[in-house]
C-alpha cells in the first residue's frame, strides 16, 4: 500500500531540478509501485512568516508516515529542513535521507555529495532517560535547538543513553544515494 511521504529539501535543489527528479519519479510508475504519495508543501511555503511557516510545515507533516530529506549541497544547514526533521521524528514518522547531488541538474552537471543533515542534529537524553532535548551543530559548536522544545519519551531510553547527547546519524537515521543505490527502483523499499 502506498504511503504518504513528506519531502524536505532546500529550495535551490528544486530550482536546479534535482529534488523534482525524486519527488516526481512516480509519474512513470503506478502509485502503488512507487510506494508513496507526495505530501510536500513547498509550493505554498514561500513568503510566509516563521509562525505561519511552522504551522504550514506541521500541517504538511500531519497525515504522513515517512519523511524523506533530499540532500543537496547545503541542505544540512537549512533551518526549515532541520525543523521538518525534528517535527517528523516527534510525530513518529520514519525519517530517512537521499543524496541527490548525483542527479544531473538543469545545467547537465552533477555536484559533490552534500553533508549528512543527521550529523548536525542530536538528542540529549535526560539523566533518567525519560525525556530529551534537541541540539543542533551551528557556528562550530553544539547549541540548544530553538525551534522545537524537547519532549518526554513514551518509554525511557536505554540506560546507555542516559545523560548523553547522540547525533541522529548515530541513532540509525539512514541516508541513501539516489544514483549509487538505484533510487528509482528502491525508493518504495526505503519508505
Amino acid at each position: 500500500m502506498a504511503k504518504r511521504v513528506f519531502f524536505s529539501f532546500h529550495y535551490q535543489d528544486v530550482i536546479d531540478f534535482r529534488a523534482n527528479v525524486v519527488r516526481n519519479h512516480w509519474v512513470t510508475k503506478d502509485r502503488e509501485e512507487a510506494g508513496y504519495f507526495d505530501a510536500s508543501i513547498w509550493e505554498e511555503a514561500r513568503k510566509k512568516g516563521d509562525l505561519a511557516l511552522k504551522r504550514l510545515i506541521n500541517g504538511g507533516v500531519e497525515g504522513t508516515t515517512a519523511t524523506c530529506v533530499l540532500v543537496g549541497s547545503d541542505t544540512y544547514a537549512r533551518r526549515w529542513v532541520r525543523y521538518e526533521i525534528i517535527k517528523s521524528i516527534q510525530r513518529g514518522n520514519r525519517v530517512f535521507a537521499v543524496h541527490i547531488n548525483g542527479i544531473k541538474g538543469k545545467d547537465g552537471r552533477v555536484k559533490a555529495i552534500g553533508k549528512n543533515p543527521f550529523d548536525y542534529l542530536a538528542f540529549r537524553y535526560s539523566k533518567d532517560g525519560a525525556s530529551l532535548e534537541i541540539l543542533e551543530y551551528t557556528g562550530g559548536k553544539w547549541v540548544d535547538y530553538a525551534d522545537v522544545d524537547g519532549w518526554n519519551l513514551k518509554t525511557a531510553a536505554p540506560q546507555s543513553r542516559w545523560g548523553t547527547a547522540i547525533k541522529l546519524s548515530e541513532l540509525g537515521y539512514k541516508i541513501y544515494s539516489w544514483g549509487d543505490e538505484d533510487g528509482y527502483n528502491k525508493f518504495a523499499d526505503w519508505v
